[in-house]
């Protein structure tokens, strides 16, 4: 017990139960529901890259390809008349694992800024290749005809409902990876981002570790796409753009590299801060942008490095 509530885990957890009290703490309108949902989904993003660039050290500049692809699989579906989210879910999740998969065959035997810039390649090149898609609208996107129903229950369009999926989705996914980091595969895949070397001189091949978990972070990436499409009941080709690559990596970041915990926290804090400053006045990029670079000058750690568990345990990982 006294393991399991040890502090690494208590702002995850706190973050989890805010979420779920906050539809019953004045929080329950629409918008504030659309909001948090949104959020959620960017959270579940965040902590999959998390476990690339804080498990792996891969900083890839072309995750968010692998929502676009969760996202229109379930538009291609919905155009085909599927709205079964037994079906199309998994098949998001699939498609986006397979994607990751083959562009991790390539992408993975570089490394450093090589990878970034390759991972960015693949990113753009599948963002013309959505832009091109007329049938789902080209630029301009596709308009789902309705959310996604599970074995006939309509349990995504009622917005309380909605919002506990999203944060079970999150729960779940942060659970997932962090189980991940915490086992031997990611005890090996940590060590071959200190040092790829010394693991092979034990024994070990930093490749298929690196594939693998680029592939579970791209399975889950596709399954945020898919609640994204869900949420705005629309998809369009920006959600597979660089910029929104470089927000989800920001959001890393801002909450703290080197923990998982952090790119949760970070998420939230990204999309809430934005949503606030854009109420609060027009020129709010102006304000924005600023606030994000003087966040990472005097936050080094993150929002959650500078703790004070953080600081005792300095040196040691956290998931």
């Amino acid at each position: 017990m006294t393991r399991l509530l040890r502090p690494a885990l208590l702002l995850p957890l706190l973050a989890l139960a805010a979420l779920a009290a906050a539809p019953f703490l004045g929080f329950g309108d629409r918008f504030a529901l659309t909001l948090l949902a949104r959020a959620m989904i960017l959270g579940m993003a965040a902590v999959s890259l998390s476990l690339l660039v804080g498990g792996a050290g891969l900083a890839s500049l072309g995750h968010a390809a692998m929502m676009g692809i969760g996202a229109y699989v379930v538009a291609a579906l919905d155009l085909a008349g599927i709205t079964e989210g037994a079906i199309a879910f998994p098949a998001a999740i699939l498609a986006a694992a397979a994607f990751a998969g083959v562009t991790g065959l390539v992408a993975l035997r570089t490394s450093g800024v090589y990878f970034i810039m390759i991972t960015l390649a693949f990113g753009q090149m599948l963002f013309f290749t959505l832009s091109a898609l007329s049938a789902l609208g080209g630029d301009d996107g596709y308009t789902l005809y309705g959310r996604n129903t599970f074995l006939g229950a309509d349990l995504l369009t009622p917005r309380l409902s909605f919002h506990f999926i999203c944060l079970g989705l999150l729960a779940a996914s942060w659970g997932l990876c962090a189980l991940l980091l915490r086992s031997r595969f990611g005890r090996v895949l940590r060590a071959a981002r200190e040092n790829p070397l010394r693991v092979e001189a034990l024994g070990f091949s930093p490749f298929p570790y690196r594939l693998l978990a680029y592939v579970i972070a791209g399975g889950i990436a596709g399954l945020a796409g898919a609640l994204l499409a869900n949420a705005m009941e629309f998809v369009s080709p920006a959600v597979a753009s660089w910029p929104r690559s470089a927000e989800l990596l920001f959001m890393v970041v801002l909450g703290g590299v080197a923990q998982l915990p952090g790119a949760l926290v970070g998420a939230l804090a990204f999309v809430l801060l934005e949503e606030g400053l854009a109420h609060a006045i027009s020129a709010w990029k102006l304000v924005f942008g600023p606030l994000l670079v003087l966040s990472v000058i005097f936050l080094p750690g993150g929002l959650t490095g500078g703790l004070p568990w953080r600081r005792r345990k300095q040196g040691r990982a956290d998931a």
